[in-house]
């Protein structure tokens, strides 16, 4: 379990191929410290386990569906990642539970920056829409947001400048494919509703 609170924006130094999947070994600084084998980070969203680490590098493995239904499957060196650690019994809880479980992946459609401040509007299949609402919370690559508007084909958000400056966000542009998890409590009440069971993408 997550918070969407990013601790350290990561580096990706290189892709292992490690058939059907890859080994994604990411440059994550203080992070990395103390971050003992089997553990779990968030990597834009995903919640994988720490394989290995050595020298300020993580290491983790990335199966066939996780980088079809995630963007892992688009990273190349020297991308930047947003990482989080799981958390603790006692840790605050600064954003909104985020499993990790990604839900789908969305596209930024359009984004309007004014001085140091953005709002970003990005497409995602119509389930996932159904389990937002404005005020509601989401996690895009990993992050807690605010949802502003939702309409019936994209949701917006509103970044502060410190959200743009330490995570992904902030270099972002029209066209690039983010990943999107939905508040679980959304997930919840939608099954005991009899809403439609969710499937990634659709």
């Amino acid at each position: 379990m997550f918070s969407g609170i990013i601790e350290s924006l990561g580096m990706v130094i290189r892709l292992d191929p490690e058939p059907p999947g890859v080994r994604l070994v990411v440059e994550a600084g203080p992070l990395s410290e103390g971050m003992v084998l089997g553990a779990s980070v968030s990597v834009n969203g995903c919640c994988l386990t720490v394989v290995g680490n050595e020298q300020g590098e993580l290491s983790f493995d990335a199966g066939a569906e996780t980088l079809e239904c995630t963007n892992l499957g688009q990273l190349q060196p020297s991308d930047r990642v947003n990482l989080e650690r799981s958390l603790k019994i006692g840790d605050s809880l600064g954003g909104h539970f985020v499993t990790g479980h990604i839900d789908t992946t969305g596209v930024l459609e359009r984004r309007e920056d004014e001085g140091d401040w953005s709002t970003l509007w990005f497409s995602v299949p119509g389930h996932s829409l159904r389990q937002m609402a404005s005020k509601g919370s989401v996690a895009v690559d990993g992050i807690s947001l605010t949802l502003v508007e939702v309409s019936e084909e994209t949701f917006s958000v509103a970044l502060i400048p410190h959200t743009l400056e330490v995570t992904t966000l902030g270099n972002r542009q029209p066209g690039e494919t983010v990943n999107v998890e939905t508040d679980v409590l959304a997930k919840y009440v939608e099954k005991q509703l009899g809403g439609p069971v969710a499937h990634p993408n659709q």
